[in-house]
């Protein structure tokens, strides 16, 4: 398949399809008295995280979802942040709810995600819904990227049982839970996973055995034509800000030329979070209604 342009996978089209469904079962929701809605708490004055929460609440109106944005100045105090997730945890019209990522330095990722209640936590990013999900249990909310993959693969209809995946990057939001899950025994998993970083001797030997290659650490030109194995998926899912503009972490207009299937930077993995963040806020609201097993 060597020198034949790689499909391109188009997650702004896969996450429309996505938003359709919710959107039925929003109405679903709604004819039953249930309005399900989605809080963002931003803190400080990031503009990507201001961008990404826009982001959020215009696909939260698309599909009927309540959005509301809770704005705190730079100077909050960890002890601010926590009464307002405590104040959120408590709201019986909020259904689930996300802390936008970074914070500020004096205020700790970790205690505000572990006041979190893991039944509003659709960001999937608590040590319960980590611990849930690393256990295989339907329970634990998915985090939003790794799902996003996941779902992206299934409707592109890439097979993951028995592939060989490659994760380049060991974060805790996308490398880390994508290697759990994408190992797990399960009909949109059971793959073969190899996790890699930035300290991983020879990348290039373990990154063309890969039939699906994800490259998520945060370096542009990071995955090069001859580091993937021609006919292979890759993933794209950093977004890197560069004088030419957005990129990924994938050197695209070479590897495109070499692997079978491809995601663009912007326009691939990143609505498919959009889209999944949104599937878990539907999913809590369905369970606050009682209707186990749904989503």
């Amino acid at each position: 398949m060597a020198g034949v342009s790689a499909r391109i996978i188009d997650g702004k089209a896969l996450a429309g399809q996505v938003r359709a469904e919710l959107a039925e079962r929003v109405r679903g929701l709604v004819e039953r008295g249930i309005q399900p809605r989605l809080a963002a708490v931003l803190v400080g004055d990031d503009e990507p995280s201001r961008i990404y929460v826009g982001a959020k609440q215009k696909a939260c109106a698309d599909v009927g979802i309540d959005s509301e944005r809770i704005d705190l100045s730079g100077s909050a105090s960890q002890a601010e942040v926590l009464e307002v997730v405590r104040s959120l945890n408590e709201d019986p019209r909020t259904h689930g709810f996300i802390v936008q990522l970074p914070l500020p330095d004096r205020v700790s990722e970790l205690a505000v995600q572990l006041a979190i209640a893991p039944e509003k936590d659709v960001d999937g990013l608590t040590p319960v819904s980590v611990g849930l999900v690393a256990r295989g249990d339907p329970a634990g909310f998915q985090p939003a990227t790794p799902y996003g993959i996941v779902e992206m693969l299934v409707r592109s209809g890439i097979a993951t049982e028995g592939a060989h995946v490659v994760i380049v990057g060991r974060g805790q939001l996308v490398g880390m839970p994508l290697a759990v899950m994408l190992a797990q025994k399960s009909p949109r998993a059971n793959a073969t996973v190899t996790l890699c970083h930035t300290r991983t001797r020879d990348l290039a030997r373990h990154t063309r055995g890969a039939d699906i290659l994800v490259a998520a650490v945060g370096r542009p030109g990071t995955i090069t034509a001859d580091m993937v194995r021609p006919g292979a998926t890759v993933i794209d899912v950093a977004v890197n800000r560069t004088d030419a503009g957005l990129v990924g972490d994938v050197d695209f207009d070479a590897v495109r030329e070499v692997a079978g299937a491809i995601t663009p930077v912007p326009g691939g993995v990143g609505p498919m979070t959009v889209a999944m963040l949104l599937a878990n806020t539907v999913t809590a609201a369905e369970r606050r209604a009682g209707d186990a097993g749904r989503g």
